[in-house]
């Protein structure tokens, strides 16, 4: 829809243009856009205006609550890594012993 037609849609209906609640979309979000987000709302809290750091202190929570639940869904489905096989060390002796038994 281009702005036009969005406005004889509004005309016609009588509706006005909709607004989201972010905190309900976030879990929706790819880690990115959530990564962002986060950075976005701390520095609105910190620089914007007071509206702004109301809305940011608000979803800020909400954004860090679901980047850790990833966090740990991803380690918990993470495989086992097995432990780290050893090299086999060769004993100074035992090359001396071939060495000999070749000759």
């Amino acid at each position: 829809m281009n702005r036009e037609t969005e406005k004889e849609a509004r005309a016609q209906t009588g509706a006005g243009p909709q607004i989201t609640d972010l905190r309900l979309r976030v879990p929706g979000m790819e880690d990115s856009a959530l990564v962002s987000l986060r950075a976005n709302a701390t520095r609105l809290i910190t620089e914007g205006n007071a509206k702004q750091k109301v809305a940011a202190g608000e979803l800020l929570p909400v954004v860090e609550a679901e980047i850790l639940a990833r966090k740990e869904l991803k380690k918990a489905n993470a495989p086992a890594k097995a432990p780290r096989a050893k090299k086999a060390k060769v004993v100074k002796e035992e090359a001396e012993d071939s060495a000999e038994a070749a000759e």
